[in-house]
């Protein structure tokens, strides 16, 4: 121990006074760094990937950069948000949304800053520093002069800490729904320095003044030190290093193996007795060497996750040690380091005493020497003086290994998807399931430019503005993009097997695929471009985001009458339930502009914004089809025509599709520029026009009164 150690130096130079100041001086450094009370050694690799919210956790001092769990040391109650929906004659929905704001401690040290941050292992923030969750974020340094932070002198009062010498971050408003409404466990790359640090820079810096260390040089690009006991960091410290601990003064001076060692010119062959027996080399069984050492270490190729390296020697035995280090350690120095330690264990089998005249004194305990008759460095482990004799005993050190090449293996690392603003659209169209609507829907597709855009907060206005009020939240990133070139008119009765659409999709992380006859019967591959929907068969990559659609269905669900006027920039969304979100408007709304704005993580510079007309396509029926006017013998002319329903879009052969409807009704108007205009009511696809109207060059529309209203026109002009 340090106190008898010291206290032999002492009684050696100062006689027993001296030796009463090297006891003294020994008992402090055992007391203050070395045997600091409670029996914790130091770091364990396990206790940095935990987040903790105990009292008592010890708080890491962390250099370089490391990754680094931290310590939950203020938090409020969870936020609760409520938002709700309505559909006519259906009672509300409420939905909840959570919200947390906390605080977690990251280093007991200043830092420079803070990179990535995961969250129950997953990417909260990426190297670009954008999060991938809705949060405020603030970071304290941990300067000596570093304010309170506001939020929680808000909650706190006059009471709350400032967190002086401390690092610390602050989540503020941390939405939680992505998490199971709690806070989620937190790793942080923690910045303290902005380089690799010195091993012996590390020493003093924890044990200042009682150790220098200025005299080690080799470097770690990051270390955690963390425990209840100082001794126990540097004894990790020193293992790392290959290095020793040798007493000056009134402190330790951490050293290695010296390039120039000094030299011992008289090498002590003399006789010498020890307990009567005459005794100058001495070597252990190779059984007291490890056969293998393994380093537990942060591996940076690995996001600091653990990585494991092994060197193993040959020859008898069986013990294998493991050593922990919680540094970040890349895989070919981790090797080296194993290696090392191995060395120098088999080395150290090699002791040897000699004996020297007492005016060799200043060859101290720690010292690095060199036999003048014999190769090799070896370190002095202890010495005695009897009758002006002075014994050293000497432990034999390694030669500097070779450098070590390894792997990191393959690590499952999260990927740094950037979220992106938000890229929106919102329609009304017929239904995708078909289901009988009451009142009108607005579906909303959002998606992102960048892969990692997931979601955004819905707020929807039906009065300009004035008023807006939460629509829950977006659905799966959609498939969107622009329209690339002017497309034809083309019938919704045949299918276009010679014509293509191009699209441009907002990114190249979207993805379009094929749909056989089968799959596109149910309602595969359905897509928006403008107002007009289709279906299309074939997708083909014609550039990193540009596609080529063919075998084609246009018009589809009634909207047959705006194909071929799409503009290129057109909206394109491919249709698909899990990417839209439905907001439920009411029957009175029809006719108003619907306003909604979607703001996601992404939104920094606002919020994205979208506009649609309600015309009630959601909740009317579709536009009748097949006009025919036929000439009867007297003169007069029957208008016939086929009903569609907005339950029955797919097509059963000689099955009529449901009505759909509370009752069958037709409205016929007949516009002569001679007779004027007439309309007709019906209950049925059929009507008689009069002689008088039904002449060349009037126009015949016809429209199928609804429960929620009338559906589109379907035009005749007679020639």
């Amino acid at each position: 121990m340090a106190s008898l150690l010291l206290s032999v130096v002492g009684s050696v130079i100062g006689g027993p006074i001296g030796g009463a100041i090297g006891a003294a001086l020994g008992q402090v450094i055992d007391r203050e760094i070395l045997f600091k009370p409670k029996g914790r050694q130091g770091p364990r690799l396990i206790e940095l990937a935990v987040q903790t919210s105990s009292y008592g956790t010890p708080m890491p001092k962390v250099f370089g950069s490391m990754r680094v769990a931290g310590s939950v040391i203020w938090s409020t109650d969870l936020i609760e948000s409520r938002s709700t929906t309505r559909a006519k004659g259906q009672p509300g929905t409420n939905n909840y949304s959570y919200s947390v704001s906390f605080a977690v401690l990251l280093s007991a040290r200043p830092v420079q800053g803070v990179g990535r941050i995961w969250a129950d292992g997953k990417l909260l923030r990426g190297t670009g520093g954008d999060f991938k969750t809705a949060t405020g974020f603030r970071l304290h340094n941990g300067g000596e002069d570093q304010a309170v932070d506001p939020l929680i002198a808000s909650a706190e009062g006059a009471q709350a800490p400032a967190h002086r010498g401390c690092a610390y971050a602050v989540f503020e408003n941390f939405q939680l729904a992505d998490y199971g409404n709690r806070i989620p466990s937190l790793t942080f790359e923690v910045i303290a320095d902005p380089a690799p640090v010195p091993i012996g820079m590390i020493a003093s810096a924890l044990a200042d003044p009682f150790v220098d260390g200025s005299a080690v040089a080799m470097t770690l690009p990051g270390f955690s030190a963390y425990g209840d006991s100082a001794r126990g960091v540097l004894e990790t410290l020193a293992l790392a290093a290959g290095a020793w601990f040798v007493p000056d003064g009134a402190r330790l001076v951490m050293r290695n193996a010296s390039a120039t060692p000094t030299t011992i010119a008289d090498a002590g062959m003399a006789p010498i007795r020890a307990r009567g027996s005459r005794r100058t080399r001495s070597i252990a069984p190779i059984e007291s060497v490890p056969q293998s050492i393994t380093i537990g270490h942060y591996d940076p190729a690995r996001d600091y996750q653990l990585g494991l390296q092994r060197a193993r020697r040959p020859g008898a035995g069986t013990r294998s040690d493991r050593i922990e280090m919680p540094a970040v350690i890349e895989a070919g120095a981790a090797k080296a380091i194993a290696r090392a330690i191995l060395a120098r264990g088999e080395a150290a089998r090699e002791r040897r005493t000699v004996a020297l005249g007492w005016a060799s004194l200043e060859i101290a305990p720690g010292a690095d020497v060199q036999l003048a008759d014999t190769p090799g460095h070896w370190r002095v482990a202890s010495w005695s003086l009897e009758a002006m004799v002075l014994m050293l005993a000497l432990i034999r050190l390694p030669e500097a290994p070779g450098a070590s090449s390894a792997r990191s293996g393959r690590a499952l690392v999260s990927p740094d998807l950037v979220h992106g603003p938000t890229l929106l659209h919102g329609f009304e169209i017929p239904p995708i399931n078909q289901a009988l609507l009451a009142a009108p829907q607005l579906q909303v597709a959002a998606a992102g430019n960048q892969p990692g855009w997931r979601r955004a907060a819905l707020l929807v206005s039906v009065d300009g503005g004035g008023q807006w009020r939460g629509a829950g939240a977006t659905g799966l990133p959609a498939v969107i993009g622009t329209l690339d070139a002017p497309i034809q008119r083309a019938p919704a009765t045949l299918r276009d097997l010679h014509s293509g659409i191009e699209v441009t999709l907002a990114h190249a992380g979207m993805l379009l695929a094929d749909a056989d006859d089968r799959v596109m019967d149910a309602g595969g591959n359905l897509a928006l471009i403008g107002d007009e929907l289709i279906q299309f068969g074939r997708a083909a990559r014609i550039g990193v985001t540009r596609w080529r659609l063919s075998r084609l269905l246009r018009g589809r669900q009634g909207t047959e009458s705006s194909a071929g006027v799409q503009s290129v920039g057109d909206r394109f969304v491919l249709i698909d339930p899990d990417s839209l979100a439905v907001i439920d408007l009411s029957l009175t709304q029809i006719g108003a502009r619907a306003d909604v704005l979607a703001s996601g993580v992404g939104d920094i510079v606002g919020p994205a914004a979208t506009s649609a007309t309600i015309s009630g396509a959601s909740v009317v029926p579709p536009s009748p089809v097949h006009l025919a006017l036929r000439r009867e013998s007297d003169g007069s002319a029957t208008l016939t025509w086929v009903r569609r329903s907005r339950v029955g879009w797919r097509w059963i052969d000689s099955v009529t599709v449901p009505l759909g409807e509370e009752r069958e009704a037709y409205q016929v108007r007949i516009t002569s520029g001679s007779a004027g205009t007439e309309l007709i009511g019906t209950v049925e696809p059929r009507c008689v026009l009069p002689m008088a109207i039904a002449v060349p060059g009037a126009e015949i529309t016809v429209v199928q009164l609804g429960s929620n209203g009338p559906s589109l026109p379907a035009i005749l002009s007679i020639v």
